[in-house]
């Protein structure tokens, strides 16, 4: 993790886009305090499988590719 203040970001402020966009995080400080965080962007298709992935310890998932005009009975 990266961490760069206010001036030089506004100084360089494509080179640190780059940097996130390659996987970076940056923080970004004021008087040595963070006050905000630059993020990678999000990979939506891994973080969809890892809930998944987490739901299936947890649910089952049954017979859903039978025709719906069949009668279906819970109890079975």
């Amino acid at each position: 993790m990266q961490s760069v203040n206010v001036t030089e970001l506004k100084k360089h402020f494509p080179k640190y886009l780059a940097a996130a966009a390659k996987g970076k995080e940056i923080l970004i400080t004021s008087h040595g305090i963070v006050i905000a965080r630059i993020l990678p962007p999000a990979d939506s298709k891994k973080e969809a499988i890892t809930a998944l992935k987490k739901l299936c310890k947890h649910c089952k998932i049954g017979d859903v590719v039978s025709p719906i005009d069949e009668d279906w009975d819970a109890e079975k």
